[in-house]
C-alpha cells in the first residue's frame, strides 16, 4: 500500500450549501406529545438543527480532528483513511480499533489516546499501544466501493494488509458493531497475525455451529427470543439497509436534517442515557459524526455494508472457530447480547467482563472503562517474543 499524510478540509462552498439546506428544511407534520415513540422526537431535532445552523462550528471541529495524525493508504483496491497514535511507552503493542455504524472513526479517538499514552491518563507506560484507527470502507474518507463484494471479510483482509504496510507483523484487534464483525473475521481468517481480539459486541449475523436446536441451553433460547423481539421493535433500519439501501440513500444523501434524524435517534436508543441523549453526547459530538457523513456523502456506501454482510454473514461452520484468545466486555445497555455459552461455541473466550455502565457506543460513552479492560487483557502478550 502507498501511504500518505492526509488533512481534513471541507470547502467553504460545502459549508454555505449546508447552511442553506438547513434554512429551507421542509418539516413534516407531527403527532402531539409523541416524543420518541415514533422514532425521532420533533422537538429535540428542531433544537439540534437550530444549533447546527446557528452555533455549531465545523471549522473548530475540523481543527480538533486535524490535531491527530491522519493518513490515506492506497492500492488497486481503493483508499483507506486511518488515524495513527504513536505509543508513548517502552514497547507499545500494535492495536487496530474498528468503529461501527452509525458512528465514525471519531468515536474511537479518546479511547485511542488513552491506549497510546496511558501515563497521561493515570496509567503505566508499560501498557502503551501503537494505535491504528481506520475508517471502514465507504465511511468518511475511505473510498466507497463501486462494485459488489466489500464485506466484513474483505475489510479484515484490508486491515491485515494495512498493518503489514505499517510494519506490524502481529497485532491486537478490537471492535464493536461492524468493528466486532471485522475483528471476528480477522480472528477467523488471519489468526496467525493476531495476538488476540477484544470485543464489546458480538456481530449480529454471528451463528455458531449447532447440532439442531436440542443443543441450545435455556439461556441461549431466551437470547434468541429476545433477539427476535428486538428485531421486530427496533430493527427496521437494519432490514431496510440490508435489503433496499439505495432507495433510502437518495433521501439521506440529499437532506442533512433527514441524515441527522437517522443517525441521532440511534445514539439515543442504543446508549446508556436513560432516554436523555445529552447526558452522554454533546450536540457538538453528535453533529461531528453527522457532518462526517454529510460532507463525505458516505451514508449510501455505509448502509450498503449491511446488504453486503447479509450476503456474507458470520455463520460459522463446524470447522470455524476463533482460536486465539478472545476478551469480551459486556456493557449493560448493549442489548440483545448473547450469553457466554453461546459466544463460546465460536470464540475461545479467555476473559469476560461485565461492565458497570455503558451501551453500544462504548468507546465514546465509557472510554476509561474500555481502555482498562483492553490493557488488562493484553498484558499477557507483552512478553511474547
Amino acid at each position: 500500500m502507498n501511504i500518505r499524510a492526509f488533512e481534513i478540509k471541507v470547502s467553504e462552498d460545502d459549508l454555505v450549501t449546508l447552511r442553506h439546506r438547513l434554512k429551507v428544511t421542509r418539516w413534516p407534520s407531527v403527532v402531539e406529545n409523541a416524543g420518541w415513540q415514533l422514532g425521532m422526537d420533533d422537538g429535540f431535532l428542531r433544537r439540534l438543527i437550530d444549533y447546527w445552523r446557528d452555533q455549531f462550528d465545523w471549522r473548530r471541529q475540523e481543527k480538533r480532528l486535524n490535531g491527530y495524525a491522519h493518513y490515506i493508504a492506497e492500492d488497486k483496491g481503493g483508499s483507506t483513511h486511518f488515524v495513527r497514535f504513536p505509543g508513548q511507552g517502552p514497547a507499545p503493542l500494535p492495536i487496530v480499533l474498528t468503529h461501527g455504524w452509525p458512528s465514525t472513526f471519531a468515536e474511537q479517538l479518546e479511547l485511542a489516546a488513552m491506549l497510546a499514552n496511558p501515563v497521561a491518563y493515570g496509567g503505566q507506560p508499560a501498557d502503551a499501544f501503537e494505535v491504528i484507527v481506520p475508517s471502514l470502507q465507504g465511511f468518511a474518507f475511505s473510498s466507497a466501493p463501486t462494485v459488489f463484494g466489500t464485506n466484513l471479510f474483505t475489510i479484515a483482509a484490508r486491515w491485515a494488509s494495512l498493518m503489514t504496510s505499517l510494519g506490524f507483523e502481529r497485532f491486537i484487534a478490537h471492535g464493536g458493531d461492524f468493528g466486532a464483525g471485522v475483528t471476528t473475521a480477522l480472528g477467523l481468517k488471519h489468526a496467525a497475525r493476531l495476538y488476540g481480539v477484544h470485543l464489546h459486541y458480538i456481530p449480529g449475523s454471528y451463528r455458531p455451529p449447532l447440532d439442531a436446536d436440542k443443543d441450545l441451553l435455556a439461556e441461549e433460547r431466551a437470547f434468541l427470543g429476545a433477539t427476535a423481539e428486538w428485531a421486530d421493535s427496533e430493527g427496521a433500519y437494519a432490514h431496510v439497509q440490508r435489503t433496499k439501501p439505495d432507495t433510502l440513500a437518495y433521501a439521506l444523501n440529499d437532506s442533512p436534517v433527514g441524515l441527522a434524524a437517522w443517525i441521532v435517534e440511534k445514539f439515543r436508543s442504543w446508549s446508556d442515557c436513560d432516554g436523555e441523549i445529552e447526558r452522554r453526547f454533546s450536540m457538538d459530538t453528535l453533529l461531528t459524526h453527522v457532518c462526517l457523513y454529510w460532507f463525505t456523502q458516505s451514508m449510501p456506501a455505509a448502509m450498503r455494508l449491511y446488504y453486503e454482510n447479509a450476503h456474507r454473514p458470520l455463520h460459522f461452520a463446524a470447522s470455524d472457530r476463533v482460536t486465539i484468545p478472545v476478551a469480551v466486555a459486556r456493557f449493560p445497555r448493549e442489548a440483545p447480547f448473547p450469553p457466554r455459552p453461546y459466544v463460546e461455541r465460536g470464540y475461545r473466550v479467555t476473559r469476560w467482563t461485565e461492565m458497570a455502565r455503558g451501551g453500544h457506543f462504548a468507546a465514546a460513552e465509557e472510554p476509561a472503562l474500555l481502555a482498562e479492560d483492553i490493557r488488562s487483557f493484553c498484558r499477557q502478550f507483552r512478553d511474547d517474543p
